[in-house]
């Protein structure tokens, strides 16, 4: 059995590859490199991340390989979070990373050679009904089946998870016993090819300024003005610098470039009990085989260790949930990832419409 393994001068991944060696696969490491764009000048760790991937394979003797991706990541990954902010929806770059890049690029160039591509990602795989579906981690905080849901068949079935079973401070413990450089190295933080600039200054920078109304969705009257729809997402509150606060940000009107928001600390406009997908995406098959029944199910919209539950069905072209609860913050471009009432299998995930 061949193992290409994906390293990322991480605790996850360097774990991952000393659970492999414990099991006695030894396999190939790749660090895929994207990086920022050549033309900016911000702290990237990359040059970090690939020194400790390095210490790791000299540590395992086995043999260590970096992948440059860069187009690829910048033309795909980079283009669809601006092209989706600039329609004013929430875009998740992280899902379109491990879609298009770690299970897409990487796998047509070097992952078909192997017959396995391990990660340290907190997922797992099951097999039921003789087909392997994507699974939970056991650890709620840092399951990341929301970020792997718009992956396929072919890409789930050559996937291991070699900490997928395992809580954080589980993997901490192993890392320490085994002596890994980065046993205590803090986890990355934000969206990869930013480094540590802030991701409303980079759409600042790509998108510029484009001023309208900011107005109160109840009355329609004028509060002040906003710099762009792009810098705003449904649901939020912190950062609007508007008066007379608290306000929330309720709705967008892209076509009058009209910013809508809501007074108070917990206001109604921001609850919503459904939402409407023009596609769902099912990594492995229709669990309903595409009728038009309604089924239990939970569901997230967003990354949190919370599970909302709800009744999925097929509406002519599109999916309808309807929500037990209502939920804060449902909004346009995100995804919404779909489990099983148990919210251990993951189906897949649709675009919320």
């Amino acid at each position: 059995m061949t193992v290409a393994a994906l390293v990322s001068g991480g605790v996850d991944s360097a774990v991952c590859v000393h659970q492999l060696m414990e099991q006695g696969i030894h396999p190939h490491l790749f660090y895929i490199k994207i990086g920022p764009d050549r033309d900016e000048e911000w702290n990237c760790t990359s040059e970090e991340d690939i020194e400790i991937c390095r210490w790791l394979s000299r540590r395992y003797g086995l043999p260590l390989d970096i992948v440059d991706l860069h187009k690829e990541y910048w033309d795909m990954v980079v283009g669809y979070t601006m092209e989706k902010a600039r329609k004013g929806l929430t875009p998740n770059p992280d899902v379109m990373c491990n879609k298009l890049i770690k299970f897409g690029c990487f796998e047509q160039q070097v992952g078909k050679d192997f017959d396995y591509t391990a990660t340290g990602h907190y997922a797992t795989t099951t097999l039921k009904d003789d087909k392997v579906w994507l699974s939970t981690s056991p650890d709620p905080v840092k399951d990341q089946t929301d970020f792997l849901a718009q992956i396929d068949y072919l890409q789930v079935k050559k996937l291991m998870f070699p900490i997928g079973h395992l809580y954080k401070h589980e993997v901490r413990e192993i890392a320490q016993k085994a002596g890994l450089l980065n046993a205590e190295r803090r986890d990355s933080q934000g969206i990869c090819f930013l480094g540590n600039i802030d991701f409303r200054e980079y759409i600042k920078k790509n998108l510029g300024e484009n001023e309208g109304d900011v107005r109160e969705i109840e009355t329609g009257r004028l509060i002040g003005k906003h710099k762009g729809l792009w810098f705003y997402t449904i649901g939020q509150r912190k950062g609007l610098g508007f008066g007379g606060g608290p306000w929330f940000v309720v709705k967008k009107n892209i076509k009058r470039n009209i910013l809508f928001v809501s007074h108070g600390y917990d206001p109604e406009r921001v609850y919503k009990n459904n939402l409407v997908m023009n596609d769902l995406h099912f990594i492995t098959a229709d669990p309903w085989e595409d009728d038009s029944e309604s089924h239990d199910i939970t569901f997230k919209i967003r990354h949190t260790p919370d599970f909302n539950k709800g009744k999925i069905r097929k509406d002519g072209d599109k999916w309808k949930i309807d929500f037990d609860e209502k939920i804060h913050g449902v909004a346009p471009g995100q995804f919404c990832v779909i489990y099983d009432e148990e919210h251990h299998i993951c189906y897949g995930s649709g675009e919320i419409d």
